[in-house]
Formats: structure tokens, sequence, C-alpha cells
């Protein structure tokens, strides 16, 4: 087993990382303040591994909050059913909630925490890559709105992150694709060194083997909990985590949240992202083409839905959260492994960049 902290005082907290976690009673029983635990999670991944988590937590009052599964669920409507079950069963602010699942979970159940009596503990179990790599980790809690996505939620931190790797045999390949997305990300944005690496070991990723994907996700950690320490609520350096997060959130939208996985819209994001680098000057065409090499052979998508024109962006890109003041503003590449939050860039090679994608 691995161990990172992400380091925020007080409110400082583990990453563990191996095979097996879910088992391991220690490692949940320090985190549990009360009697009380709620477990959140969907009916994809309840049939595989709440019962074994309910038999880890034996002797705690427990509470199953079962969720209809995918981005198209992460609304209100099905928030409310977190909140029914823990007034029906009476759980106190002493209650811890645990987020069994994928990311559409983990923000969920995160954003109940920070509701629920003004606030009560909960832990990250994450079962998906992605979610592992990246939405467990950070605090960023919320749901979508029609109008885009995650713009209702909250920064609250969990209390510990465990990640039990055993739960990736049950991913189909294409889960296993969205969640290097964000492992590409990290290369990308912080640390070249790990790009060449995932570059030539992507086909064992992709396959899951256990060795290189334990390494592909402490590193993914260890860089997400670095950023996270040095700018909690994304006033700064945070930001350039949504490297193509701004692309692929609008195509999420106007596709209809679900139809495109979170992973595979952020790919082509990265993708029109690396292309608008390139045509600002940033970046040569080599290092651009070599980037979406890279996420192509993850198996993500490098162009965006043919049937998203770039009005469509525009306005969806509109309601992005990096907007200020009415200016919009993206990540983009000064150099590969250096990641910039900028609002420098010419309409007209922002709408080349939309029009085609990448090159």
């Amino acid at each position: 087993m691995q161990q990172l902290t992400v380091e925020l005082g007080e409110r400082s907290y583990p990453i563990f990382i191996g095979s097996g976690l879910l088992e391991q009673r220690e490692l949940f029983a320090p985190y549990i303040a009360g009697k009380q635990v709620c477990i959140v999670t969907d009916d994809t991944v309840a049939p595989l591994y709440l019962d074994a988590l309910c038999r880890t937590l034996d002797g705690y009052q427990l509470s199953r909050v079962v969720l209809p599964t995918g981005e198209a669920y992460k609304n209100w409507t099905t928030l409310q059913q977190i909140f029914d079950t823990l007034l029906a069963s009476r759980h106190d602010r002493r209650t811890t909630l645990i987020a069994l699942g994928g990311g559409v979970i983990g923000d969920m159940t995160g954003f109940a925490a920070s509701c629920y009596q003004r606030g009560v503990d909960f832990i990250q179990v994450p079962t998906t890559l992605l979610s592992q790599v990246d939405s467990s980790v950070g605090g960023k809690t919320g749901i979508n709105h029609p109008a885009g996505k995650n713009m209702l939620g909250a920064f609250y931190q969990p209390r510990a992150v465990i990640i039990d790797t055993a739960s990736l045999r049950s991913l189909p390949p294409r889960e296993v694709s969205a969640g290097l997305a964000e492992v590409i990300k990290y290369g990308l944005i912080r640390d070249e060194t790990f790009l060449d690496w995932l570059e030539a070991n992507m086909q064992e990723l992709r396959g899951l083997d256990h060795d290189l994907v334990t390494q592909a996700i402490a590193r993914s950690c260890a860089i997400k909990a670095e950023v996270v320490a040095a700018d909690e609520r994304e006033g700064g350096v945070r930001a350039i985590l949504n490297l193509g997060h701004t692309f692929g959130h609008a195509i999420e939208a106007q596709q209809g949240y679900g139809q495109w996985l979170h992973g595979e819209a952020v790919g082509a994001g990265m993708a029109m992202a690396l292309d608008m680098s390139r045509r600002l000057g940033w970046i040569d065409a080599a290092a651009c083409d070599r980037g979406i090499r890279i996420i192509a052979l993850a198996g993500l998508p490098v162009r965006p839905p043919e049937t998203m024109t770039p009005q469509d962006f525009v306005r969806l890109m509109a309601v992005d959260k990096k907007v200020l003041d009415g200016q919009l503003r993206l990540v983009l590449l000064e150099a590969i492994g250096k990641a910039v939050v900028t609002a420098e860039f010419d309409t007209e090679t922002l709408q080349a960049t939309l029009a085609q994608g990448h090159p």
C-alpha cells in the first residue's frame, strides 16, 4: 500500500492506494467519528462492492443509498435521495458519509456532506480510474445544471481517500480510456517525464497492468495533491487542472450529460487546447501532434462531435466557472509540462480551433 497526504493544515488528509483496501477496516475506522455511517453508491457499483464494504463496517449503524448510474442523474432530484435517507434514519452531526463509486457519486456525496446539518464528515472510496486519479482528491463537490456542468457545489474536503485498485478489474475498456484522459492531463500540465512514461506504457495501462496502473494513480494523485495544497479554492494555479475541461464541459452539455463520458470530452478538449496553443505559437507543431497522438493512443476522441458548431461552444463556454468579469479564460500550454490560465488570445484563433478541433 502507498500513502500520500493532501497538505491542508488542520484539514490535511491521507490518500491510501493499494489492492484489497475495501476490506481493511483499520483504514476506515480512524476517520469515522460517530456510530452512524451512510454509504452512497449507484446501481452499477452496488452489486459489485456494497456488500463487501458493509461487511468491513459491520458494527456501525449503516444506511445505504443506491442512486441511478450516470452523469444524467447528477442533479438536485437525485441529490435529494441522499438527504431523504439521512433524515429518515435520523443521522446526526457525527455521521459519516462514504462515497462508493465513480466521480458522479463522489461529487454528489461530498456535496450532500457539505450541506447536511451544515457539514458532516465523508470518505471517498473511488472505484473508477478517473475518480481515483482526479475527482476524489481535492474537495470539489457538486451537481450539474442544464446550463452548465458542476455549476452548483462547494469546496469540501474528505477525511480520507481510500483507493482500492482491485475495483478497476470491473471497468469496461471505455471507462479505462476515460480515466486515462485525466492521467495524461497531469503529464501535459506539470510533468513531461511522466508523459514520456505514459506514452511508452499506454497499451499496458489500457490493459490494466496492476503495477503500472498503481504507479500512474500514485503519480497523478501526488501532482493533484501538490496543486490543491498550493491553491485549494482555485484562486490561481489550481485552475491548470482544468486543461481541456472548458471545451470538454461544453461538449458534455451540448451532447447531453452521459452521452460522452467526462474523460472522452476532456480528451477531445485537451486536443483542442493543444491545437490552440500551437496556433498562438506557444508550442510547435511537433509538440502539438505528439500530445494529440498520446490522447489517441489512450483510445480517446481527439475531435469534438461533428454535430457541434463553434456557436454551440461559444454559448456553452460563456457559463464556464473560469469566466471572470465576462471574460473567458482558458488553460493552454506554454510548453509540454507547463500550463497557464489565460485570457490572452484573439477571437480568430479561438474560432479556428472551435471549427477544426485539431490540425
